[in-house]
């Protein structure tokens, strides 16, 4: 992200002439934006505060949260119903006649002017994820707001009143002793448990405060929670964000959910385990689970996602805490119950409403991320089984040849588009296939589900090396055009609705194969490769040298015809076979097999066994740029003994 600013640093006392600062900046319309957005605008007002810009006199801590909740909710309105682009402006405006103060301006623009910008008034519905409060908070906050439309481009404007005779709001100094570290992070926590103060009444200028602390609240725990893909780890941080801000301890459920959607005839579903427990005081959560564990919470389906009002755990609290109120919430997301949350406070004998629709609006929050959690871990889960079963055991062993692998799918836990193997032939012969699928993901896992088999089909047949090439070439074109035909008739029996780009593409493949006859003395190879990088031989002299012939990819051409090549490895010849990942990794301009790199890091492996000398490359790759590698690196090495 990148900040543009236009102003001239001035003193207290200059003249009026000089222009208003300005910032903008253009953001990705991704669920990221919002939080970018509220650290440009924060990091902006900072700015001008230090180097003293005119009207940087009357920013107080109250306008600068005003702007940063205002400009989070309108970026997050812009990308969830625009899906574009998002482009934010901050500038301080001077006063012109008619008008009683200079004014802080934030502008929000998406790409997307036809559509209307959505201004909900309706309670959300439980169960509903939340994306913003619309026009409502920035008619609440702002002096004034519009939506100006040009060419292209549609921008949500707001004016904040900014008063040159405010004094900045400062905590108070014993607040900052119990809230060590930023004190505008300190502000922001005391704000949010400023709403659970026990007070018999609140007077009505007080209600837009409360909201905007419990906004900038759930704004923050959105923050924290969203990316997090452990749901042990979301019921940490949801214990962590609710206490001691808003409550004195918290308790959440996770729901097993490899029971299924079933109820037991307590209404508890089965598989439930206490996840966390968090209280103020460390001494007591164990005592606080053992209790909570024997008496867990039995909350209905008729109760939705609203506060039940359940059994204060007195005994385990201490003589201290022996009476307060406790509230139980059902973590639903897509109509699944994925646990309960229960928070407790002592001292009350309920708690405010205030209190419970925040607690309601954080409990859907913490529900969203642990079914995100979730999805993700299933996905990781069928990708590392796919991945097993994309790639052999284990290698097999050849008499009279030690060999090493290196594997590291760019996705970790994830199938690549690399796969090798090396398995027996029959007939004394063995043999090995190091490939690379175009593309990634489940489409080359397709891939490498029918190249594998049939390389080791054809090879149990009999078939010589090019032989193979040429018929696994023409089963790739074939299988192709049969998935390409059974698209085309989905299409056609759609009535040509639909987008061809969603059907199969070319199933293109390199391959370095080759087969290994051991004899006395000896291991005859034969290689062919289709477009491959091209296998390194290191002779027992330290001379390293390539070998064979390229040829097409496999897959590309009907009718290609593939050559083979045969030749002996000596004892303590080593060849080195790689995928692109290796010789292409990439440096500024430079890549690693320029000049030979792959030869001249082979060369200085003279001496080494197959293990070592795979592993000394694969460090000779990582080392070669300080980024982490944007593809699969697939290694093989054969060495005769």
């Amino acid at each position: 992200m990148q900040r543009e600013t236009a102003f001239r640093a001035a003193g207290k006392g200059a003249a009026r002439s000089v222009p208003p600062p300005v910032v903008r900046t253009s953001l990705p319309g991704n669920p990221l934006a919002p939080a970018a957005a509220r650290k440009f605008v924060r990091a902006a007002l900072g700015d001008w505060a230090e180097l003293g810009t005119p009207a940087a006199a009357g920013l107080t801590d109250r306008l600068a949260d005003d702007a940063v909740l205002l400009v989070s909710e309108l970026a997050t309105n812009a990308v969830v119903h625009a899906g574009t682009a998002v482009d934010i402006l901050c500038r301080f405006d001077p006063a012109v006649p008619g008008e009683s103060s200079d004014a802080l301006v934030v502008e929000v623009s998406d790409h997307h002017p036809a559509r209307a910008v959505r201004n909900e008034r309706r309670a959300p519905q439980p169960g509903t994820p939340e994306y913003g409060r619309g026009l409502q908070l920035v008619a609440m906050l702002s002096e004034a707001w519009g939506i100006t439309y040009r060419s292209g481009t549609k921008t949500v404007w707001a004016r904040l009143p900014v008063d040159a005779d405010a004094e900045a709001v400062a905590p108070a100094p014993q607040d900052l002793e119990t809230h060590q570290g930023d004190p505008e992070t300190s502000q922001r926590e005391l704000r949010a448990a400023e709403i659970l103060a026990p007070m018999p009444k609140r007077a009505p200028h007080d209600t837009d405060w409360i909201n905007r602390g419990a906004l900038t609240f759930l704004a923050e725990a959105s923050d924290l929670l969203a990316g997090q893909f452990d749901e042990n780890l979301v019921a940490a941080l949801a214990g962590q964000l609710l206490v001691p801000r808003l409550a004195d301890w918290c308790a959440v459920w996770l729901d097993d959910e490899a029971e299924g959607p079933g109820r037991a005839l307590d209404g508890r579903a089965p598989g439930t385990r206490l996840a966390r427990v968090w209280h103020t005081s460390e001494q007591r959560i164990e005592e606080l689970r053992r209790l909570l564990e024997k008496d867990p919470p039995r909350l209905t389906e008729a109760v939705g996602s609203g506060a039940v009002t359940v059994q204060w755990p007195g005994e385990a609290l201490g003589v201290g805490e022996s009476a307060g109120a406790a509230l139980a919430y059902r973590l639903v997301a897509g109509g699944r119950q994925l646990g309960t949350l229960v928070i407790g406070r002592a001292g009350l004998l309920r708690f405010p409403d205030e209190a419970t629709g925040l607690v309601e609006d954080f409990s859907r929050r913490v529900a969203l991320a642990i079914s995100a959690a979730r999805r993700y871990q299933r996905q990781a889960t069928i990708s590392k089984v796919l991945q097993r079963g994309l790639l052999p055991g284990a290698l097999a062993e050849i008499p009279g040849v030690e060999s090493g692998i290196v594997y590291e799918p760019r996705e970790q836990g994830g199938p690549g588009g690399d796969f090798y193997d090396v398995f027996p032939a029959g007939q004394g012969r063995w043999c090995f296939a190091l490939g690379d699928v175009q593309g990634k993901g489940p489409e080359a896992a397709v891939v490498i589900g029918l190249a594998r088999p049939w390389l080791r089909l054809l090879a149990r047949e009999g078939y010589a090396v090019a032989e193979v090439l040429d018929r696994l070439n023409q089963l790739l074109l074939d299988d192709a055009t049969e998935a390409a035909d059974a698209a085309a008739a989905v299409l056609a029996v759609a009535g040509g609705q639909g987008d061809p780009s969603d059907g199969p593409t070319s199933r293109f493949l390199s391959l370095l194969y080759g087969e290994l006859v051991p004899y006395e003395g000896g291991v005859r190879c034969t290689v062919a490769c289709a477009g491959h990088p091209l296998p390194l031989l290191l002779g027992a002299d330290g001379v390293v040298r390539s070998l064979a012939t390229p040829q097409m990819l496999l897959g590309v051409v009907d009718d290609e015809t593939y050559i083979s090549e045969t030749f002996d490895l000596k004892p303590d010849d080593t060849l080195l076979c790689v995928t692109d990942g290796v010789t292409e990794r990439r440096s500024g301009r430079h890549l690693f097999d320029d000049g030979d790199g792959l030869a001249k890091a082979l060369a200085g492996c003279a001496g080494l066994d197959a293990g070592l000398v795979a592993e000394r490359i694969r460090r000779l790759v990582h080392e070669y740029s300080p980024h982490p590698p944007d593809d699969d690196l697939a290694l093989l090495v054969l060495q005769a003994k």
